[in-house]
């Protein structure tokens, strides 16, 4: 029975298809074609900091790739100026900058509305030591995340990568110092971590 299930299915595939003409009620040989999967494409993006330095942003189907911060762990985070969890999350990321300079790097993007020199000078006075950026400059990586990760715009919002850019942990809201440098932890030993509720969010479309 196996073989003759074989059989057919194999006969299935190399027989061509057929149809009836309708003035004859003879069988004609129907042409097919082989439809290819249409390939996804990924964007290319790019992020001004407020010193003017411009990186070169390129989705992927798992994550970013952020030229000039390979092999690191990367926080993404959106964060606004009035905002006071955003606020006092400042000093842990520039603690974690601090400590671990060599394995993480932080890009932290203003949302709440100010230009590039308010958000310079804003990052002046809290000592901000990491990436920062204005959403004038970084509009487009803001639609893709908001697309990927289904974001409505609740800050702070986190956004983690491993050191292979796979995006490995998303976060809606302000996490402790000592989850941000377990995370850091996890992220650099190994290219994944355990996947939470949200991961599959942001890898789909």
């Amino acid at each position: 029975m196996r073989k003759l299930l074989s059989t057919l299915c194999m006969l299935a595939v190399l027989s061509p298809l057929y149809a009836v003409d309708t003035k004859t009620g003879k069988p004609i040989a129907v042409k097919t074609k082989t439809i290819k999967p249409t390939p996804v494409s990924y964007p290319i993006m790019s992020l001004k900091d407020i010193h003017g330095k411009t990186y070169k942003i390129r989705g992927t189907e798992e994550g970013l790739k952020i030229q000039g911060l390979q092999n690191k762990v990367v926080f993404l985070e959106f964060f606004g100026h009035q905002c006071p969890p955003c606020l006092a999350s400042i000093p842990h990321l520039i603690n974690l900058q601090k400590k671990y300079k060599d394995k993480l790097a932080i890009i932290a993007i203003e949302v709440q509305g100010l230009n590039t020199q308010q958000v310079a000078r804003f990052a002046k006075s809290k000592g901000m030591n990491y990436i920062v950026a204005s959403d004038e400059t970084a509009s487009a990586l803001i639609q893709y995340i908001q697309q990927r990760a289904q974001w409505r715009g609740s800050i702070p919002f986190l956004v983690a990568l491993d050191t292979q850019g796979n995006v490995q942990f998303v976060q809606a809201g302000m996490l402790p110092e000592s989850s941000l440098e377990s995370l850091i932890h996890q992220l650099s030993e190994k290219p994944k971590i355990e996947e939470n509720t949200q991961k599959g969010i942001i890898k789909t479309h």
